[in-house]
């Protein structure tokens, strides 16, 4: 069984900010967890906010893009980021270009994709998860999500679940430098029977083991390219006895 994209977590400073900051972004309700707070949606990836260990040193790794269905509903979008708390950020776009950049209250960068987007069209208000990362990554998670590639031209890769929402993407070559440990991550999960056996096939496909304590409910992984991600346990029904 493969595992379960359940969010992506990033790392905050004041995690609940920054958790009603995107939740009232794109609609949805926070949930407290002990992992985080958690913005989720049944259709598109969930995000998850975690005290950060380490302070934000130059671009992530992994931003998020948003969609717009019209010049004024982009506009309404970048504006609803100013009064949140946000702000517009130069990363070097073009003028021509027509998404915007910007940043959460915490630095982190973001884009609301031009209007009518081809390529994002019936993804949800949260298109898709942009991040750094090889082809060979790509074919990775394609693999370890069960998810098939949408997109797969010059080290471009990009794959989406079976039931549509989000896609999740990497751009290939160059890459933005690894400062650490990234602020930005996968959260996966699989049922506690499949558990053991799941480790043991992400690693057949290339991840790598970075912390695994006896009888925890969660290990720690890199992919091929290095990025950590999360892989934890679901509890059976009525506890794990």
């Amino acid at each position: 069984m493969s595992s379960h994209l359940s969010a992506v977590v990033l790392d905050a400073d004041d995690p609940d900010r920054l958790a009603r900051f995107w939740a009232d972004l794109l609609g949805r309700t926070v949930a407290p967890d002990p992992r985080g707070p958690l913005a989720g949606s049944p259709t598109q990836v969930g995000l998850r906010f975690a005290h950060a260990t380490s302070a934000k040193a130059g671009l992530n790794r992994l931003h998020l893009h948003l969609t717009s269905h019209d010049a004024d509903e982009q506009q309404a979008t970048v504006d609803h980021v100013i009064r949140l708390g946000g702000a517009h950020l130069d990363v070097g776009q073009l003028p021509e270009e027509g998404h915007i950049v910007l940043a959460d209250p915490e630095g982190n960068e973001f884009c609301v994709i031009e209007p009518r987007n081809a390529y994002l069209a019936g993804c949800g208000h949260l298109g898709e998860v942009a991040c750094d990362g090889t082809q060979q990554v790509g074919y990775f998670w394609a693999e370890a999500l069960g998810w098939p590639l949408v997109w797969d031209q010059d080290q471009e890769t990009a794959i989406q679940s079976p039931h549509g929402g989000t896609k999740v993407a990497w751009g290939g070559p160059p890459l933005e430098p690894k400062h650490g440990r990234n602020r930005q991550r996968f959260e996966l999960t699989v049922p506690d029977g499949d558990f053991t056996h799941e480790v043991g096939r992400l690693t057949d496909l290339g991840a790598a083991v970075l912390l695994r304590e006896p009888d925890a409910d969660v290990v720690e992984l890199a992919d091929p390219d290095g990025n950590e991600f999360e892989l934890h346990r679901l509890p059976r029904a009525g506890g794990r006895g």
